[in-house]
């Protein structure tokens, strides 16, 4: 099938589905899987049709150039008027080549993020703190919510290990790339020399699972209930509510203490449990593909270097993409929009160059 018969495809597909929600005869569960199909072809069919007036109106333009050959102000603007669409088609082309591309079945996801302290002891503790941080920052600014799960302090402000759940729309779309080794480049409060230490830490972002993507047999696992404890060993309340739980097929312990109730805490365990079981599924098909591909945004493993954070110069390198920002300060603060675009940009680009 030629790409004019696959828009027209897409078109026409559109067009079907929007006249059968209007007849009031389709069930609930059709009609919401319908209206979920008719919203991603939605843009698809916004870019086809501007992509239709701009080829009309270079006709257009075409012929009224060439009717104006006696008239020279009337040819002027004829002219200007077929090299500014002419400009734009190319643009509106990638536009909907782009919008062809397969789709990752958990962009529209929620997700888990995981961050970790590295190799740097407190200094990459107080980091790992900064860097979740930042992210309910950015969540906040997209208005998604952030919920933390299960946070392991230092005593001194940071974090040995934090987990946290990102709910809201097309959240692992926008977080998909930030897994992977962060470094810090900067002087401790308890350097007295004035000398730049370098510390790490990892950041994990997974794609939240559901009921219908992994099925866990009760029978598979361990479920164990203890006191939460705060940082340095305090308990954080007298009752039994945290809840840790190993799936024994895959070895899989998570753990949640965040909520007062047992109850929540092992809903949210599980929810955990699940997303790690889908990721190590991903993950596997990740590396399949990841042999013929020919290009894409870092290597996929989350034991790579992926940014560092610069504080003496106050600037911000993505090593994925040789893309450096000097302004260390706003990123912290959750302004991650230029990174995560050109990101996603880099990634279509690669995906793009697969097809040719």
């Amino acid at each position: 099938m030629s790409l004019e018969e696959n828009l027209k495809t897409l078109q026409d597909r559109h067009e079907e589905l929007g006249a059968l929600m209007s007849t009031g005869e389709l069930s609930a569960v059709d009609f919401q899987r319908m209206s979920k199909e008719y919203a991603n072809l939605s843009p698809m069919v916004e870019a086809i049709v501007e992509l239709g007036k701009v080829r009309d109106d270079l006709e257009g333009a075409q012929s009224m150039l060439a009717e104006a050959a006696g008239d020279p102000e009337m040819r002027e603007l004829a002219q200007a008027e077929v090299q500014d669409l002419k400009g734009q088609l190319p643009e509106l082309e990638r536009n909907i080549q782009v919008l062809l591309l397969p789709k990752d079945e958990a962009d529209d996801k929620n997700a888990i993020l995981e961050v970790r302290a590295g190799t740097g002891g407190d200094e990459a503790a107080l980091f790992a703190a900064d860097l979740m941080r930042m992210y309910q920052r950015f969540a906040e600014r997209e208005g998604w919510k952030f919920e933390l799960m299960e946070v392991n302090e230092t005593g001194i402000g940071g974090y040995k290990e934090a987990t946290a759940e990102i709910s809201g729309r097309a959240v692992f779309a926008k977080l998909k790339f930030e897994s992977g080794v962060h470094r810090v480049q900067r002087v401790p409060e308890t350097e007295s020399g004035g000398r730049i230490h370098t510390s790490a830490a990892t950041v994990a972002e997974l794609p939240e699972a559901e009921d219908i993507d992994i099925q866990i047999r009760t029978e598979d696992l361990r479920i164990d209930t203890y006191r939460a404890q705060g940082a340095g060993g305090q308990h954080v309340n007298t009752t039994d509510s945290a809840v840790r739980i190993v799936h024994e097929p895959s070895g899989i312990v998570v753990q949640c203490q965040d909520g007062r109730s047992q109850h929540k805490n092992k809903e949210k365990a599980l929810t955990m449990l699940r997303t790690k079981l889908y990721d190590h599924q991903r993950q596997e098909l990740d590396r399949e593909r990841a042999q013929s591909r020919k290009g894409q945004v870092g290597s996929g493993d989350r034991s790579e270097r992926i940014r560092t954070y610069n504080f003496p110069q106050g600037r911000v390198t993505d090593h994925r993409i040789n893309l450096t920002l000097h302004k260390l300060d706003r990123v912290l603060e959750g302004e991650l929009d230029e990174l995560i675009e050109a990101l996603r940009s880099e990634d279509q680009a690669a995906r793009l160059a697969e097809l040719t």
